[in-house]
């Protein structure tokens, strides 16, 4: 028994350094956008279709690797697609033509999302071993890993080339794969016992798939949210508020940082609040805050309203994710994380063209809608998983 906990420590240690690598060296790709557009001669619209092959090829990777996993086991796949993102990621600095960047992109991108759903998949049975509900804790890794990768990467910009920094990134990569890897590769997943896993009948497994389905579009509304946010957040303040750029630059900022806190302090709320009154709560919480953050007519409160808002969708995603993974191992977090990723791929020209019909503070009023839609459909699926 000693021994048992002490592997499960040493998993939890291993996949939390997993979760950060993956939001370092994804941001740290992200702040070299703009160099390695003007290295390829790329226009907006070329880079932008060339920017589709990480979608193209996250996405179709995600419903494959519940497949892998099962086969193989969450722990190697992981391992496998941690050594694929350290060395695609030195890729784009190499091309030279839109083209030759949406290639490997998309190698970059199968990658991406290949570890995410492995991974989850590998947190998804260690919190069903462990009985506690540190599933937000992961990823609160993956946001610290994020904001560390894109300050370095910002710090960096000026003495390092792309490839030179991108360079580094496969080789920490590999080196944290290599000493973290090892931990995964000798410990077995957990295994879960029988007697807690019935073989469900054929209705009931339909049923599990509607419920997969449903966490999925939590997912989505939630991820929709960050993407917008992500990538209209400081347009809204500056064009709206008139906020100078460095001050518009914050509004991201905090809303991340909220992000971040909020997933850190996730176990204990779920130990609380359990996960229907969460995923309500946090839904509520985050539809309140950008109604404020989009219609406040002064900075303080428009910021007031992101951090708000980052606080109430920090443990959507993480909650959605663990429980499509119990209904249906691999293939549950798979169908969940491409539902949740094609929300975050929605949300930005979702935005993007309602502020072209309405305006940019009415389109962002959106996240508040679809949040509100999460908290709904959280509550709503417990009073069906409860018939």
């Amino acid at each position: 028994m000693p021994g048992r906990r002490a592997d499960l420590g040493r998993l939890r240690v291993a996949l939390t350094v997993f979760f950060a690598l993956d939001g370092f060296i994804f941001a740290g790709w992200v702040v070299r956008i703009p160099a390695i557009k003007q290295q390829t001669g790329a226009t907006a619209g070329t880079l932008g279709l060339a920017l589709l092959g990480v979608s193209a090829g996250a996405v179709v990777t995600m419903m494959l690797t519940g497949r892998l996993c099962r086969r193989y086991g969450s722990h190697r796949v992981t391992v496998a697609c941690g050594i694929l993102l350290s060395l695609s990621v030195a890729l784009p600095p190499l091309t030279h033509s839109p083209l030759a960047l949406g290639a490997v992109l998309l190698v970059f991108g199968s990658a991406y999302g290949g570890i995410n759903v492995a991974f989850n998949s590998a947190a998804v049975d260690l919190v069903r071993a462990l009985r506690r509900p540190i599933m937000p804790t992961f990823h609160a890794a993956f946001s610290l890993g994020g904001m560390v990768g894109a300050g370095l990467g910002s710090l960096v910009a000026g003495a390092l080339s792309p490839t030179r920094h991108l360079l580094c990134l496969t080789a920490i990569g590999l080196l944290v794969t290599l000493v973290e890897g090892r931990t995964l590769l000798r410990i077995p997943p957990p295994a879960v016992p029988e007697s807690t896993t019935p073989e469900p009948s054929g209705s009931r497994r339909q049923g599990n798939r509607a419920l997969v389905v449903t966490f999925g579009l939590i997912a989505l509304c939630t991820a929709y949210g960050e993407g917008a946010m992500a990538d209209w957040s400081a347009l809204h303040l500056q064009q709206d508020l008139d906020a100078a750029p460095g001050v518009a630059a914050i509004g991201y900022s905090c809303f991340a940082l909220a992000m971040t806190v909020g997933r850190l302090s996730g176990a204990k709320l779920l130990e609380r609040l359990g996960q229907t009154r969460t995923l309500v709560a946090g839904g509520t919480t985050a539809a309140a805050g950008m109604l404020l953050g989009a219609l406040a007519p002064a900075l303080w409160a428009a910021l007031l309203g992101f951090v708000i808002t980052g606080l109430g969708l920090a443990n959507l995603f993480p909650v959605a994710v663990e429980r499509a993974g119990r209904l249906a191992g691999p293939d549950g977090v798979a169908v969940a994380s491409t539902l949740g990723y094609g929300g975050m791929l929605l949300g930005p020209p979702a935005i993007g063209f309602m502020a072209d019909w309405f305006s940019l503070s009415a389109a962002l009023t959106s996240v508040a809608v679809l949040a509100a839609v999460a908290a709904a459909i959280g509550l709503v699926t417990q009073r069906v998983q409860e018939r």
